[in-house]
């Protein structure tokens, strides 16, 4: 693990740095390479360029730890409105929404459990009426029991919402059991926060090995796994063991983050391959792109430059 990682997860809490680093011209290239926009007529116009390319998509409306009821209740509009627009554009049946939980009330100290589950079911409601799904996302572990517990809820009435399981939680390939059932949409990433060694595996090998062992789990089963990678021998595995297990396209698919190997994303799509692209957008992109830094620690040079060039 790189030893840039904990001090750039540390960083994307930091509001001092967060201002300094808005207003540089460098880093806002930067920015541009992992979010397409602020609004959502951006995010629906790079959606459009992203189905015209074969590939699948989904929307995550940047936010999260959200403390205020309000905001909370302005990001659920926000969801609303943005699939509203994806169903008007025609782009709704190749693209779903991520929400994260803590962006619309789930880290409120009173009550932030159920007000974030009325949420979701608003936002739910409103995907299913486009004709599309939800995906919950997953964040730092003290968040994985309340999440797990708002998707049993939902699923009662919403059976397609999805979810994310993250591999380099201990708990993983236990959580991923419990999550193959019919129907159960399964998204399987590495994880991006920064977590304890006694909840989570440190070593990058420990992660990769994780990750597989609950890749066969998922498509063992009788879910839709989403293979959430950009790590080229984790792609060939996944295909290798889809094979194994029978699976056929379209019973699986690879997920990948905007901006991050395109050219892979569009070969896979031309082999046959079902690729949704993890698509971020709005004005809290800070947290998210320091979480992307800590993965591809190399971009940190472009940030180093422009604290140079801003004096």
């Amino acid at each position: 693990m790189s030893l840039l990682r904990q001090p750039l997860l540390l960083l994307a809490r930091s509001t001092q740095v967060k201002r300094l680093v808005s207003t540089m011209p460098v880093s806002a290239g930067i920015v541009a390479s992992y979010v397409p926009g602020e609004s959502t007529e951006a995010a629906v116009a790079a959606t459009r360029t992203l189905q015209d390319d074969g590939l699948k998509v989904t929307l995550d409306f940047l936010g999260e730890d959200t403390l205020d009821v309000a905001q909370a209740e302005a990001t659920v509009a926000a969801y609303v409105d943005l699939l509203a627009q994806l169903a008007s554009a025609g782009l709704a049946h190749g693209a779903e929404v991520s929400v994260k939980l803590s962006a619309i009330g789930q880290a409120l100290p009173d009550g932030g459990h159920q007000l974030a589950l009325e949420h979701a079911r608003t936002i739910c409601r409103a995907a299913r009426n486009a004709g599309t799904t939800v995906t919950l996302d997953m964040e730092d572990h003290t968040t994985t029991d309340s999440t797990l517990s708002v998707l049993r809820d939902l699923r009662k009435d919403f059976p397609e919402t999805g979810a994310v399981l993250q591999a380099y939680l201990r708990r993983t390939e236990s959580d991923c059991r419990h999550l193959t059932a019919e129907g159960s949409r399964v998204r399987l990433c590495k994880g991006a926060y920064a977590e304890p060694e006694e909840v989570a595996f440190q070593d990058r090998l420990e992660v990769d090995k994780s990750y597989v062992r609950c890749l066969k789990v998922l498509l063992a089963g009788d879910g839709y796994p989403m293979i959430a990678t950009h790590d080229p021998r984790m792609i060939e595995i996944a295909a290798s063991l889809a094979s194994r297990f029978g699976r056929q396209p379209g019973s699986y698919e690879f997920q990948m983050l905007f901006g991050i190997r395109p050219e892979e994303q569009r070969r896979l799509a031309r082999a046959g391959e079902t690729v949704r692209v993890y698509l971020p957008y709005g004005v809290e992109w800070y947290g998210y792109l320091m979480r992307r830094l800590a993965e591809r620690p190399q971009n940190l040079s472009f940030f180093v430059k422009s604290l140079i060039s801003k004096k």
